[in-house]
């Protein structure tokens, strides 16, 4: 690392150091920011990842989708092109050097833009690609990055210089070759996008039993083709989505009401409690019960905090421990946003 590109990691590090006081997630002055920090290792964190760029200054992280690990740090950057069920681990922090990060929610119709105005409508493939990648760290990008998050100390500044700093870093994003797919999510009518209406109608109808000829015809496409492609930017199959959204929102259902397992299960969509006793052990490690006394121990014990994160169609969900999207601090009685 050259004394320029060290200068510039430090900088980040101090300005989200000082904007991020407490661990947690801590929403900023522009809207599609956040910052996190963390002063201590975490368990798997459950939760939906939301089309976004995510970039670490100081510490380390790993995703898993489904079967797959993204492990991301400061000298890589991770993209969200549509919304995933992911379980994220910090696998490097202490108090002495946090974890600290960034989240840049994307928009699709701002993408679309940065798209039409810098590449000729022939050089635009129709292909997918996962809905999740990893990437090398760029200086352009950085230095993009970090002009943004600079605007926290100049707060005037953000209404006008805020926008055109975020469409940069769109177009830095963009010009990488691996990011194709967020190209296609964001292109009207392209296989990509057709997956992203389905994963949306999956989100919001997860209760619903699933019919996969009836998102076939939604999304025009034959039902092998549509589990090729689900499965090529997802990694997992329709039912398998469905099912990773379904625990999530039990999960959340039972820790932040006076709900039962049973209860939570009808809830979801499940037909059987027993059956969703058996799945919701398989992915958590526990059953819900024990699962839920489990966690509610380490917030009154003091290990952990209640976060927030959003649902495919971006309605406000929340309830994890420790990493998530927006802060939620829970006790016995009732939730509050910190």
């Amino acid at each position: 690392m050259d004394e320029l590109s060290f200068k510039r990691r430090g900088e980040l590090v101090r300005l989200i150091d000082r904007f991020a006081e407490q661990d947690g997630t801590q929403e900023t002055r522009i809207p599609a920011l956040r910052l996190i920090r963390a002063s201590r290792l975490s368990e798997p964190v459950y939760s939906v990842y939301e089309p976004s760029l995510c970039i670490v200054a100081q510490g380390a992280k790993v995703v898993m989708l489904g079967q797959e690990s993204y492990r991301y740090d400061p000298d890589s950057y991770l993209t969200a092109s549509v919304h995933l069920p992911i379980a994220g681990q910090i696998i490097e922090a202490s108090p002495e050097a946090p974890y600290l990060s960034l989240q840049l929610q994307f928009d699709m119709p701002r993408i679309l833009e940065v798209i039409q105005a810098s590449e000729p409508i022939g050089h635009r493939k129709n292909d997918t690609g996962r809905g999740l990648v990893v990437s090398r760290m760029n200086e352009m990008l950085y230095d993009a990055v970090l002009r943004l998050v600079r605007l926290l100390e100049t707060p005037q500044d953000i209404p006008v210089m805020a926008p055109y700093v975020i469409r940069e870093i769109i177009y830095r994003v963009l010009q990488h070759e691996q990011h194709n797919a967020l190209r296609q999510f964001a292109l009207i009518g392209s296989h990509a996008q057709r997956i992203a209406k389905v994963i949306e109608r999956l989100g919001r109808d997860f209760a619903l039993p699933l019919r996969i000829e009836e998102l076939a015809e939604e999304a025009r496409m034959s039902v092998s083709s549509l589990y090729g492609y689900f499965k090529e930017v997802t990694g997992m199959s329709p039912i398998q989505y469905q099912k990773q959204i379904r625990l999530q929102a039990a999960r959340r259902l039972l820790i932040s009401e006076t709900t039962t397992a049973a209860e939570a299960a009808f809830q979801v969509g499940y037909e059987s409690p027993s059956h969703f006793s058996r799945e919701y052990a398989r992915m958590f490690g526990l059953p819900p019960v024990r699962d839920i006394r489990r966690m509610r121990d380490t917030l009154l014990s003091g290990g952990g905090m209640l976060h927030g994160s959003e649902d495919p169609s971006g309605s406000k969900i929340a309830l994890e421990v420790m990493h998530g999207n927006r802060v939620v601090r829970y006790d016995s009685k009732k939730e509050r946003r910190v």
